[in-house]
């Protein structure tokens, strides 16, 4: 989905034109994989950084692994991506654009010493330094194909629902962000600390 993404959508007159395995690419399968890797980052990180003994010894191996493949995957992207799209390539290599956005692949970068982290056994920091490759990921997915919603045709602002049912949404989620936002501190809550063998959580 992601690959398809960067590849675009057809679209003639505001609607759909491609075909229905368009997105089926050597890119788009490379994206894919590269998110299954990350994926199995996260769980191997939170495995490590939520158990003890020889649970967490294997996500801590796990970990280490998966980042290998992730960073493999972040770096391949980052290499095909201008060549396959060249409005990408002008998005990130412009020599103004260039000056602004070079902290987002250094920043990047530095979160892939989380595999220190790993070797140092730490527990929190790889948590850490896995959620913040994941955001990095994305927020240069989105520098790469602002300001279009449907790449390389249908804008944000023209994808844009109307005042009146953006007004009328943004009412649901000021009653239901809350909501969601103290539930999600409860479980966290109550599944504080370490599980530890033989007692499980509180």
């Amino acid at each position: 989905m992601l690959g398809g993404l960067l590849q675009g959508v057809t679209v003639k007159d505001n609607e759909f034109a491609g075909a229905p395995f368009d997105w089926l690419t050597p890119f788009s399968l490379f994206c894919g994989a590269g998110v299954v890797a990350g994926y199995a980052l996260l769980g191997a990180c939170w495995l490590n950084f939520k158990t003890v003994g020889i649970l967490q010894d294997r996500g801590r191996r796990y970990a280490k692994g998966a980042l290998v493949l992730v960073l493999l995957f972040l770096a391949g992207v980052s290499v095909w991506t201008p060549f396959e799209f060249p409005r990408i390539a002008e998005r990130w290599f412009t020599p103004t654009n260039l000056a602004l956005l070079w902290p987002i692949p250094l920043a990047t970068a530095a979160a892939a010493f989380a595999y220190g982290s790993l070797r140092r056994r730490r527990a929190l920091a790889p948590c850490i330094a896995s959620v913040a490759l994941f955001l990095f990921g994305f927020l240069g997915l989105g520098i790469s194909i602002f300001p279009y919603a449907v790449p390389p045709t249908i804008t944000i602002y023209a994808a844009a629902a109307p005042p009146a049912s953006s007004i009328f949404g943004l009412m649901g989620v000021l009653f239901v962000l809350p909501l969601v936002l103290v539930y999600t501190a409860f479980v966290y809550w109550t599944f504080r600390g370490k599980v530890l063998p033989g007692e499980g959580y509180h």
